[in-house]
């Protein structure tokens, strides 16, 4: 019996952190900085990137929600005003709850489809599939 705990011990020491406690799905904090003017993200393609979803969509709907014009240069983002990242952070948490997570079992296992001009949010975990809004 001794054995299978000194094993058990040893296992868990030689687990990952992220493993060890809390979710498996989290969304960075949005980082960037002003300049003059105008707001620059530096990490709005991660965020996409672990939302599973393009960085147009995303930020389509950041621009909707922050009333503000802005654009993609490289690989950052320039948004056209002074936005806090504190507002920035909220708008992309409700857009994961808007076009990320599944409305039934809340799991981020989803993927976006469009039928008949309709955008769907369908999730790969539980099968259901609802309309979402269009970002048009």
């Amino acid at each position: 019996m001794e054995d299978y705990e000194a094993l058990l011990k040893k296992a868990q020491e030689e687990l990952p952190e992220n493993v060890a406690g809390g979710e498996r799905f989290t969304i960075e904090k949005i980082k960037g900085h002003l300049e003059g003017k105008k707001t620059v993200l530096v990490n709005l393609h991660a965020i996409a990137k672990t939302l599973g979803r393009d960085v147009q969509h995303l930020l389509k709907y950041l621009l909707k929600e922050l009333a503000t014009p802005g654009k993609v240069v490289r690989d950052r983002v320039l948004l056209g005003t002074k936005v806090s990242a504190t507002k920035i952070n909220k708008k992309i948490k409700k857009y994961a709850s808007e076009f990320v997570f599944c409305s039934e079992c809340n799991k981020p296992d989803t993927e976006l489809s469009e039928e008949k001009e309709i955008t769907y949010l369908k999730c790969l975990a539980c099968g259901v599939k609802k309309p979402v809004k269009s970002l048009r």
